[in-house]
């Protein structure tokens, strides 16, 4: 097993380095179609899941209504297949007009009555993805406007239909002229993704420069396996990657896929754990109409949220590696807190894993440990308390561990102050709610 020294581990800081619009402070939040609606345009046979107005007033309404927007999932994110496929007469991007009747304006206001925010797609190529119009280099400036006067708050853009010396000029540039527009545009890049992640084809420094978060690595598909590939990559560079993760620059693994078809309840729960660990953006790709009691348990799980976004903005690490197939991953938070995952990559039954805080390298103290998924607190840890966690198969325990003489004073008991007023949980830290304070509150 390789176990990283937790004095190294605690002298990590975030990037400071980063593009200068004052967004995306903590990981953005939201839903978008991709993953789930792909490009579906048949709006004559399938009118409630086609990428039309309709679909994304929908899931503006469920965020609204539902819990969503006050747990801070406040994005709706168009992705491909919206536009029509050709520019109007003066060269500008347009919605197809059967499918967007009334305008991406019109849905931009719809959306922001409700105090959420739309992103939409495009592509530094001759064509999207998906074969829409891409956003050439001549295109740039015109298209920035173009968002800006539809009264877009994000942009996605991809990186089809384009060669390495198109995206190391259009990338900047895009960044440059969102920010001319004088509307406080977050800005995600996929630009790594088309030049393998890694450096030197990828200059991170650059990239924390100009964009907000990053698609580093392939696209999520709706299976465990997309999943382990995707968390496999990231923490296996976890060495180059995590440097540069922090307050308004963030490496997205993308879109949760918790409440599809490809994911068991363990699994859902493994997912969301390791995407809060990684500072991941949580940009939920799922059909929030029809989303299963134990999905929205998950997506709307308090702390797990929390350790999300948590104001310092560091990504976490794999710390280790069982020859049992339990693997133990670590986050430092705001207040000496930190969140610890152990995860079973087993297929055969729950496992017993025996270890103590001071075998993770935690230095000797009094701690607490809140269990994220079961509500339950353990109380009286010390580093070297043996403690013994039961992880079922692809699932994960997950904590928020403490320690706790740091936090006693008079108006409290000790226990988990800052987590608890943030995030409405009682004095015995459970929840009031399935809510937290938005993020852009904390």
């Amino acid at each position: 097993m390789k176990l990283l020294p937790v004095i190294s581990l605690l002298a990590l800081t975030s990037a400071t380095s980063a593009l200068d619009n004052g967004l995306m402070r903590t990981p953005p939040m939201g839903w978008m179609s991709w993953e789930r609606f792909r490009c579906n345009i048949d709006c004559e046979n399938d009118p409630k899941n086609c990428i039309s107005e309709n679909l994304f007033r929908d899931m503006a309404d469920r965020l609204a209504e539902d819990g969503w927007k006050e747990m801070g999932y406040d994005h709706v994110m168009i992705d491909d297949c919206w536009s029509s496929m050709l520019r109007d007469k003066d060269g500008r991007l347009q919605p197809d007009p059967q499918r967007f009747p009334g305008g991406i304006a019109k849905l931009a206001r719809y959306l922001h009555d409700r105090g959420l925010k739309l992103g939409i797609y495009g592509d530094l190529g001759t064509h999207t993805c998906g074969g829409y119009p891409g956003t050439t280099l001549d295109k740039i400036d015109t298209d920035a406007q173009t968002f800006a006067s539809w009264g877009v708050d994000f942009l996605k853009l991809d990186g089809c239909y384009s060669n390495e010396e198109e995206q190391q000029k259009g990338y900047p540039l895009m960044s440059k002229a969102l920010n001319a527009t004088g509307r406080p545009i977050g800005y995600s890049c996929s630009w790594p993704a088309y030049r393998g992640g890694l450096p030197p084809s990828v200059n991170y420094t650059l990239l924390g420069e100009i964009c907000n978060l990053w698609r580093n690595y392939d696209d999520i598909q709706d299976s465990w396996d997309s999943v382990q590939d995707i968390t496999d990559w990231f923490f296996d560079n976890q060495e180059i990657l995590q440097p540069e993760a922090g307050p308004g620059r963030w490496n997205d693994p993308d879109m949760l896929i918790i409440g599809n078809f490809g994911l068991s309840v363990d699994q859902s729960r493994s997912q969301m754990a390791l995407w809060a660990i990684m500072a991941a953006p949580l940009i939920m790709s799922n059909n929030l109409r029809t989303l299963s009691s134990e999905a929205r348990a998950i997506l709307q799980n308090g702390a797990a949220i929390a350790i999300n976004q948590d104001p310092m903005g560091v990504q976490g690490r794999r710390l280790l590696q069982e020859r049992s197939q339990i693997e133990v991953y670590w986050r430092p938070l705001s207040q000496s807190a930190s969140a610890l995952v152990f995860l079973s990559r087993r297929q055969d039954m729950p496992y017993r894993y025996h270890t103590s805080l001071a075998k993770l390298n935690y230095t000797a103290g009094s701690y607490e440990a809140y269990d994220v998924f079961t509500g339950k607190t353990l109380s009286g840890l010390s580093a070297a308390t043996e403690f013994t966690v039961s992880i079922n198969p692809s699932g994960v325990v997950m904590w928020y561990v403490y320690p706790k003489m740091h936090y006693e004073h008079p108006q409290d008991d000790g226990r988990y102050p800052y987590f608890r007023q943030k995030y409405r949980m009682s004095s015995s830290l459970r929840f009031h709610k399935p809510r937290v304070v938005p993020p852009s509150l904390l």
